[in-house]
Formats: C-alpha cells, sequence, structure tokens
C-alpha cells in the first residue's frame, strides 16, 4: 500500500491529475464558441470542471478572476499535501505565484483595482497609504518579497530565492531539473492567455513539451510535483483567457 505523503503517493496522484487534462483538440473545440454560457456548458463536461466553482453565464472579469485565484491556491493545497513533510512548504509557496503581478503593480505606484480591494490577500495592504504598503506587506503572509517593492524589477528573483529557501537541505538537485523552467514561467515575455491563436498555440506546445520531457526524469523526484504546478498554470491561464474573452465579447455586443 502506497503511504500518503510519500514521494510513491504524489507520484500517482500526479500521474492521474496529469492524465486528467485537457487536449490540444479539446481546447480548439472550446474557443469556437462565443457565448459564455455554451462555453461553461461545454467546459463542465470535461476535467475542468471543478475549475469553475463560483462562476456562472451572469459573471464579471472580478468574479472570474477571484474564483481562478482560489482554484489556483487548491490545486497548490492539494499538491503540497501528497508530498512528504518537508517539501510542503516549498509546495504551498506556489500560492503566491499570481500575487508578482499585482504587487508588482502596487509598487511601482499604480493604484490598485477593484478587485485588489476586495481580495483578502490585497484588503489590507490596498487598504493602507502607499507609503505604508511596503510595511503593511511586511506583515503578511507574502513578506519575503517586502524587501523587492523598492526594486519591483526583482520581484521574481525574490519569489525564486524564497522557493529555494524552502526546500529541505541536501536537495539542491532540484535546480537541476525544474528551475530554468519554473523561472521562464515567471519570466515570460507574454502570457499564453494574451497571444494570439497561432502564437499561444506554440507556446504552450513548446512548454508542455520541454515540461513532458522533465516529468519523465523527475519520476519519483520532488521535482515532479512543481512540473505539475507549472503545467496546471499553463491550463488555468488558457481557461481564464478563454472566459474573460468571452466577457468582453458580451459587453462588445451589448454596446
Amino acid at each position: 500500500m502506497i503511504e500518503c505523503g510519500s514521494l510513491e503517493y504524489a507520484q500517482a496522484r500526479i500521474g492521474a491529475r496529469q492524465g486528467e487534462r485537457l487536449r490540444e483538440s479539446d481546447w480548439q473545440r472550446i474557443e469556437v464558441l462565443r457565448d459564455l454560457g455554451p462555453l461553461l456548458d461545454t467546459m463542465r463536461g470535461t476535467s475542468l470542471r471543478p475549475w469553475l466553482a463560483g462562476i456562472d453565464a451572469s459573471s464579471d472579469a472580478h468574479r472570474i478572476e477571484s474564483a481562478l485565484r482560489m482554484r489556483w491556491r487548491a490545486i497548490v493545497g492539494e499538491a503540497a499535501g501528497w508530498m512528504p513533510p518537508r517539501w510542503r512548504s516549498a509546495v504551498s509557496w506556489w500560492t503566491s505565484l499570481p500575487e508578482l503581478a499585482p504587487l508588482q503593480h502596487l509598487a511601482r505606484g499604480d493604484e490598485p483595482p477593484a478587485w485588489m480591494r476586495d481580495d483578502e490577500t490585497w484588503r489590507d495592504i490596498c487598504a493602507a497609504a502607499p507609503a505604508a504598503r511596503a510595511a503593511r506587506l511586511a506583515e503578511g503572509p507574502l513578506a519575503p518579497l517586502a524587501p523587492a517593492w523598492s526594486a519591483p524589477q526583482t520581484l521574481a528573483h525574490a519569489w525564486q530565492a524564497e522557493w529555494r529557501r524552502r526546500w529541505p537541505d541536501g536537495q539542491r538537485n532540484v535546480d537541476e531539473l525544474l528551475e530554468p523552467v519554473a523561472f521562464a514561467w515567471i519570466m515570460r515575455g507574454k502570457p499564453i492567455g494574451v497571444a494570439t491563436g497561432r502564437e499561444a498555440w506554440l507556446l504552450r506546445g513548446s512548454l508542455r513539451s520541454r515540461l513532458a520531457l522533465l516529468m519523465r526524469r523527475a519520476t519519483l523526484r520532488p521535482a515532479a510535483a512543481f512540473i505539475h504546478l507549472v503545467l496546471c498554470a499553463i491550463d488555468l491561464e488558457q481557461l481564464r483567457a478563454e472566459l474573460l474573452r468571452r466577457v468582453l465579447f458580451a459587453r462588445w455586443k451589448a454596446a
């Protein structure tokens, strides 16, 4: 019997989740649907159904963003629970990955959008005066990123440094398997969800090919959990783009 909280258990669960992921042909069938309602009905017949909790045909962009951010936290939490205890802190840190872009936005002195003022992660920071936001950041779960507040362009490096700090001693071989791909994902010039159709297909294909190769090499190694998270992030970003595109299309039709 495979013990929960072991690398063997994690590998089995990762394999099951990866087997449920949509193929490129599935995404292509989804892309042709123009309206949000039919899109959601189709998606709920796939493995994306749990990812759509809290989203319906009346959802606006803020509600979609909030629901998907909650889903990402759930995905990371699930993966952390599969792993041996010594790895859970490093995996759990990935819940903060979507916070890099809004944090950079704030650190540059820009006003927070409405969704940030309502989000549980950002509510207190946004309520503070701009000059006090760095100190408020240093008091919360994103405290390891606070030193980069004065140099927003270094936030990705600060995130990566904290991730590495959480690795168990003696596990630096993970760097060989994952770190270059994880960092390339964080620092990519154009998110997949923002790219045009053909460009997005090429970006996804390139990343997935590299990650598939790494996943085979990472069997029964901690890196498999992080490769799984990058693959989930690719799918979540694509899902976000498909949903928001329909919201904007509906707004355009109503104008």
